[in-house]
């Protein structure tokens, strides 16, 4: 085989691409594995890892080595509503606990699993056109750190950089289910912020801010607004990060005892689904759909769609089943798990009030452990909103509201 033709090169190295390039290698295939940065880098992300992103991670042999970073595990997700606030466990049995990793670990950690499994890695290379010929992608043409020049031919080529693609761009794919920006984010480290474990969230009128632990005794604070503000509020972020959180005073006071130890970060999100595929070339990650921040769900999404991603090429280039067939398949799985959330997701998104029959809902879940440990696991994507919002759970939970006490 020449040397620069591959069965497989992905494009982004991060928490889409990197699982993608290692599950191919694992598989056998010759694959190549590209990103203009070079790790450990840093990257704008919450960086929060739900429990079945956690389960991913054991499956492929690779959460012994998360935990041995130091990163603190997280058993409780609390969500203050200023009158009320909900504490429940996201655990279930494929993982009992979430992380909050930073991004210069777990990318890090993502690209040498990639290498060691057989992928052929290039850091800092810089990908400027994607090959086609007769309107199939058949390579990429990049430069590496050095400013050398290369083109590298593959049966397929997997767009894993990011929203703003260039694999993507190139390709055209439709775009469906597609919404603006809803809310605008930013978010700082702190140390002196203990959280004991905890992932606390506080929901209030046009506003909503998160903590969580992550790596060297950082704790991670996110506030947010709707994105109309956007441009008004980025005149002072600070201030504006600042009051939003002093609308939860307790909050505030455990951050004012705290000292922040970074600059803001801060982004807004479109929302949509892209067509994953085409002839020679397959989306994963945000290249091929993205969801607002407010549910943390793009690392654990990332993960899930590298496992169907990696099952349908490794059917494809197997000669299983034809390419349209597999990456058909891997659409539709990838549409039918994604979408109950993604629009759960986007409502959320919007900081508004929520509707009188949630309303009600949330205040029977006072009290009840069984039905704060299922808001839990609906928030971290371990039960679907269908299945939460479902008229058997709704009438398990608003029963359990109207049993008396036992003394």
């Amino acid at each position: 085989m020449a040397g620069d033709q591959y069965d497989v090169i992905v494009v982004g190295a991060r928490c889409a691409g990197a699982p993608t390039a290692m599950l191919l290698a694992r598989g056998g295939y010759r694959t190549l594995l590209v990103d203009k940065a070079t790790f450990p880098s840093d990257t704008v992300s919450t960086h929060l890892i739900h429990p079945p992103g956690v389960a991913a991670l054991h499956r492929w042999g690779l959460l012994d080595r998360l935990t041995a970073t130091g990163c603190p595990s997280i058993h409780t997700y609390t969500f203050d509503f200023g009158d009320l606030t909900l504490a429940g466990s996201p655990a279930f049995d494929g993982a009992r606990v979430a992380y909050g990793p930073r991004r210069t670990v777990l990318d890090k950690l993502l690209v040498d699993a990639a290498s060691e499994a057989g992928a052929e890695v290039s850091e800092g290379f810089s990908v400027d056109n994607v090959l086609r010929e007769d309107g199939r992608v058949v390579g990429i043409h990049g430069r590496d750190r050095g400013g050398r020049t290369a083109a590298k031919r593959a049966r397929v080529v997997v767009g894993a950089d990011g929203r703003h693609s260039l694999v993507a761009r190139t390709v055209g794919p439709e775009q469906y289910h597609a919404k603006a920006p809803l809310l605008a984010g930013y978010y700082a480290y702190w140390t002196g912020l203990p959280m004991e474990g905890r992932f606390e969230t506080y929901v209030r009128p046009n506003r909503g801010f998160a903590a969580w632990p992550t790596n060297d005794d950082l704790t991670l604070v996110i506030a947010a607004w709707p994105h109309p503000e956007f441009e008004a509020n980025r005149r002072d972020i600070e201030g504006n990060y600042l009051k939003t959180l002093a609308l939860a005073p307790t909050f505030a006071e455990r951050v004012d005892a705290g000292h922040r130890e970074s600059r803001f970060y801060g982004s807004a999100v479109h929302n949509y689904f892209r067509k994953p595929y085409g002839p020679g070339w397959v989306l994963v990650g945000d290249a091929g759909y993205d969801r607002d921040f407010i549910t943390a769900q793009g690392i654990q999404d990332a993960f899930r769609d590298a496992e169907l991603c990696a099952t349908g090429l490794n059917d494809a280039l197997s000669g299983v089943r034809s390419f349209e067939a597999a990456m058909d398949d891997y659409q539709s799985a990838r549409d039918g798990q994604a979408l109950p959330m993604y629009e759960f997701t986007c409502q959320l998104a919007t900081l508004e009030p929520p509707p009188p029959e949630l309303e009600s809902l949330l205040g029977a879940m006072r009290g009840n452990q069984d039905a704060m440990d299922g808001f839990a696991r609906l928030n971290a994507g371990v039960m679907s909103p269908v299945e939460f919002f479902s008229d058997e759970n709704v009438s398990r939970i608003v029963a359990g509201a109207r049993e008396p006490a036992v003394n």
